[in-house]
């Protein structure tokens, strides 16, 4: 049985015998007290808790949740009342970026990204460390900071319609204009972390929701570095050619590319 069969077996049998189980003691994300009448319970939940902040601002986030009934959930995992709905305890860790699952979900991404809870004090590379497979993160976060950078962090949610950019605030927002863009026969834009060109490489995205996710965008600017590569066997042009082939252009690139690689090892 996995460590999450198990989990949820623990949160279910938990909190399943009364409906007056609350949560007494947050401890960390992935371990809280949950007491049900005169029993008490250590529940502990899969990942790994996310303290780039340190513990503390997170103690005082996870106020909110003490006192509060808690009962099964979808999957069994344990859930609370956010607004008037049940949102499982995971799932709440994970958006409000205070825990990190084995799998980077589309919750765990936007946290990470737009670097919520924990992940607030994370360096500007700490995503591409995350979500890199086949390039080195540092490149790729420099390359980033090149593309989307909002406040010195590359934002996810961008676009760049005819070299004007667009910050959006949410994922859906930024799905909105490209649907908008797209409806109205236009190609000429580039999309999310990475600022992957719509028209050229579209067709490496199974959709432009697809394409908005970190995870995704980041493996597709892989592929098309690698493929730079391949093409000049210099991995200076590389990265230059992700911007333009043209000698100009790809040498301011490459200038701005090598200042914000200074600034990550500075510990931006």
């Amino acid at each position: 049985m996995t460590r999450y069969a198990v989990a949820a077996l623990l949160l279910a049998a938990a909190c399943s015998s009364s409906p007056a189980a609350v949560i007494d003691t947050v401890i960390s994300p992935t371990k809280f007290v949950v007491e049900d009448g005169n029993q008490r319970s250590v529940i502990e939940l899969p990942g790994t808790p996310v303290y780039a902040c340190g513990l503390k601002p997170f103690l005082a986030w996870a106020q909110r949740l003490q006192g509060q009934n808690i009962e099964p959930g979808k999957n069994g995992f344990a859930a609370v009342s956010v607004d008037g709905v049940p949102e499982s305890v995971q799932s709440l860790m994970i958006r409000n970026g205070w825990l990190q699952p084995v799998v980077l979900d589309d919750d765990a991404q936007a946290a990470l990204t737009e670097r919520r809870g924990g992940w607030a004090c994370s360096s500007a590379q700490a995503p591409f460390d995350m979500m890199h497979t086949r390039v080195d993160a540092k490149v790729l976060a420099g390359i980033a900071l090149n593309e989307s950078a909002y406040k010195g962090r590359a934002w996810p949610w961008t676009l760049n319609v005819a070299g004007r950019g667009f910050f959006f605030r949410t994922r859906a927002d930024a799905y909105k204009a490209i649907r908008f863009l797209v409806a109205n026969g236009r190609s000429d834009f580039d999309v999310g972390i990475m600022q992957i060109n719509w028209r050229y490489h579209s067709k490496r995205f199974a959709s432009p929701w697809d394409a908005l996710a970190p995870a995704t965008n980041i493996h597709v600017a892989e592929d098309i570095l690698n493929e730079n590569y391949r093409k000049t066997h210099s991995a200076v042009k590389a990265v230059a050619y992700y911007h333009s082939a043209n000698p100009q252009p790809g040498r301011e690139y490459l200038a701005r590319f090598i200042q914000h690689l200074s600034q990550l090892e500075r510990g931006l």
